[in-house]
């Protein structure tokens, strides 16, 4: 992906320090990462290794013990003073969070809305943007992710890959400079896993930032321009998917992929 690579030297995402703990558990142990625009990062490990929880810190739905994250520059969460970080309001997180798309394992659509509804409402409830735009430009992604003829369906009369497009679809919409995914694939059946997988491609051809929480260790080879593997709330191993996927080091790495490559 060298060629994603040269696209822009921005760093994108920023994380220095990265401490989350729930009670006495320590979930993150010192995260230290970056991410430049336009790459594609893919987090691999065990189930508990600390992936969705330091995905869900990047946008602050998680309120980090420790450290910084940075996106596009700007710390998030937390004005910094003095050397103290001072949680933000929630209306200047949700500012923040505008840019920050992400895409859950469970699709989290509005069941009551049709897809194009589901499509608009960020656009048009929290940017204030004019329906009439926001409705040519749903339609437009809606055919993008190739679901032209299901504008006027519900969620509930779409197949598992179908409604994970449409939450791809609305994340889209918001125009975000990065994109987290959360295992988007892990709820889905095998037969549909790899529609959804075709979209992320093209988003990562047409040089949309993203981090990928995900098992698809294929996905992960072809697409990523790095490879993070996660083990016990720490980073173990990182680096270009032909060295981290083909020659792993750290034994940790090694004993995962011989599982999942089996």
């Amino acid at each position: 992906m060298t060629g994603r690579i040269e696209q822009s030297a921005r760093v994108m995402v920023q994380a220095t320090g990265v401490r989350k703990s729930f009670g006495a558990l320590e979930v993150l142990k010192g995260i230290n990462l970056s991410l430049a625009n336009g790459q594609v990062m893919c987090l691999l490990g065990q189930s508990g290794s600390g992936k969705s929880t330091f995905l869900r810190c990047i946008n602050h739905l998680e309120r980090i013990d420790h450290g910084r994250i940075r996106v596009d520059g700007e710390l998030i969460g937390y004005k910094e003073g003095n050397g103290y970080l001072q949680e933000m309001h929630e209306h200047e997180i949700a500012r923040q969070r505008i840019h920050i798309g992400m895409v859950f394992q469970h699709f989290n659509l509005f069941p009551h809305m049709t897809v194009l509804q589901n499509v608009i409402e960020g656009p048009i409830g929290v940017k204030r943007e004019p329906r009439q735009e926001v409705t040519e430009r749903a339609h437009a992604i809606l055919k993008r992710v190739g679901l032209a003829e299901k504008v006027n369906a519900y969620p509930r009369q779409l197949s598992g890959g179908q409604q994970q497009r449409v939450a791809i679809a609305r994340a889209l919409a918001m125009r975000p400079k990065l994109i987290l995914f959360d295992e988007p694939t892990s709820a889905l059946d095998p037969e549909l896993v790899s529609d959804v997988l075709d979209v992320m491609r093209d988003l990562a051809e047409s040089g949309m930032t993203m981090i990928v929480v995900t098992h698809e260790i294929a996905f992960a080879r072809e697409v990523a321009d790095r490879v993070v593997f996660m083990a016990g709330g720490e980073i173990v191993e990182e680096g270009p998917p032909a060295e981290v996927l083909g020659r792993p080091a750290h034994p940790q790495t090694q004993a995962f992929l011989a599982k999942v490559l089996v």
